[in-house]
């Protein structure tokens, strides 16, 4: 294993005076101290000229790697290992070539100074990411620590939760934490008109104002919380089905035939880190599923225009995969199972009898399990109330050996 080459650096909004031992003596014997224009302005005249980190962000990594075996400091703010820099290294170098030095994160002073306790948080970063991710995490009561890109990250999510709902959420921006230029600015969302410094934590403790719908992370939304073309899983279906995929943190799915997206959003509201790709080739539902992820939480969800078993080439290993749509396309379930990682679920509904006798030779050839699901909705009839019945869904799933 080689010897540790790389330093990180956590530094807070006391520069020089909050740095211990170690990490004063590495950045004195560093031949290179990359960072952002903030730590280089909180050390200035305390160590050597800090290097801007390149752009894009993937051109700092490729920088350090062509320094590999040097001694080189990276800076960051608070923790590098969390939401931080040293998450991205720590995928390109073994942990032996690397020592992670952190100051206290942004987290732990804005908790502290609220008297959250942590475990009892929901901690998100916002920075460089879209603020629909919020939404998935919106609930009564919940409270939320989320680092930001600047300023106006807080205005737009102001805008988001009275848009959702919870205008009457309280938002607290914690500027500078740890730093003599430290500050506390609270509001309502609603009318939310704060100037604020670029550099803060914000906190949120939402409440919803009355009839705000309960958007619960467990599968089964009502359908009407989907835009579609009638193209959805129905909502006990869908429940269903996601029991079988077994959503779990970090896992990935493809989702064929995704339609109004509504399968890969549930699964990745249903996990922290699940990750969804979907094949859709109407250029219409996929624009639809788009905004449903959005409006869901779910900004992340990949949507290609494609069909299988073409389309599947060169996609990352599912570790899940539902298919609900081009069941009759030649080849579809052995390519699938080819690509599912050991492990894997496979889940896959049908309607029509041509997609089931698809099902039943799959069930001949593979096992697994195969049952009808039969849902029935009461609806008026007349002045009266009747069973009206959804049409029956075959579905067939397995976990490959």
């Amino acid at each position: 294993m080689s010897a540790p080459w790389l330093t990180l650096i956590g530094i807070g909004e006391d520069g020089w005076d909050g740095l211990g031992p170690l990490s004063r003596q590495a950045l004195s014997e560093a031949g290179a101290i990359y960072g952002a224009k903030r730590h280089a302005a909180l050390l200035e005249g305390k160590c050597g000229p800090v290097i801007p980190w390149p752009a894009p962000f993937s051109a700092g990594v490729e920088a350090l790697m062509a320094r590999r075996g040097q001694p080189t400091v990276v800076l960051a703010t608070g923790d590098p290992m969390w939401f931080g820099v040293g998450a991205t290294l720590a995928r390109r170098l073994p942990a032996g070539e690397m020592t992670v030095l952190p100051g206290l994160s942004a987290f732990s002073l804005a908790a502290a100074r609220l008297g959250w306790p942590l475990q009892e948080t929901e901690l998100l970063s916002l920075h460089g990411r879209p603020v629909d991710t919020l939404r998935a995490f919106l609930r009564p009561g919940a409270r939320l620590l989320c680092l930001t890109s600047s300023a106006e990250t807080a205005g737009s999510v102001a805008d988001l939760l009275a848009d959702e709902g919870y205008g009457d959420s309280r938002m607290t921006a914690l500027e500078h934490l740890g730093g003599p230029r430290e500050r506390q600015i609270s509001a309502r969302a609603e009318g939310w008109a704060e100037e604020i410094a670029d550099f803060y934590v914000l906190a949120i403790e939402a409440e919803a104002v009355r009839d705000t719908p309960l958007r619960a992370r467990v599968p089964g939304l009502p359908d009407d919380a989907f835009r579609h073309d009638g193209k959805i899983t129905k909502r006990e279906i869908r429940a269903a089905t996601l029991a079988r995929l077994a959503p779990v943190a970090d896992a990935m799915l493809w989702d064929i035939g995704a339609g109004s997206g509504a399968i890969g959003i549930e699964w990745m509201r249903a996990a922290r880190g699940a990750r969804a790709i979907g094949l859709e080739p109407n250029a219409g539902r996929r624009a639809t599923a788009r905004a449903n992820a959005a409006a869901l939480g779910t900004p992340g969800l990949e949507l290609l225009d494609a069909t299988a078993p073409e389309g599947l080439a060169g996609l990352p290993s599912p570790d899940a995969v539902f298919l609900g749509g081009g069941l009759t396309a030649p080849g579809i379930v052995d390519a699938v199972m080819e690509r599912l990682r050991p492990g894997g679920r496979l889940v896959a509904n049908a309607v029509t009898l041509e997609s089931e006798a698809v099902l039943l030779a799959a069930y001949a050839r593979f096992g697994g399990d195969l049952c009808r699901l039969s849902i029935a909705r009461a609806a008026p009839v007349g002045s009266l109330t009747g069973w009206r019945p959804l049409m029956p869904v075959t579905q067939w799933s397995l976990i490959k050996p």
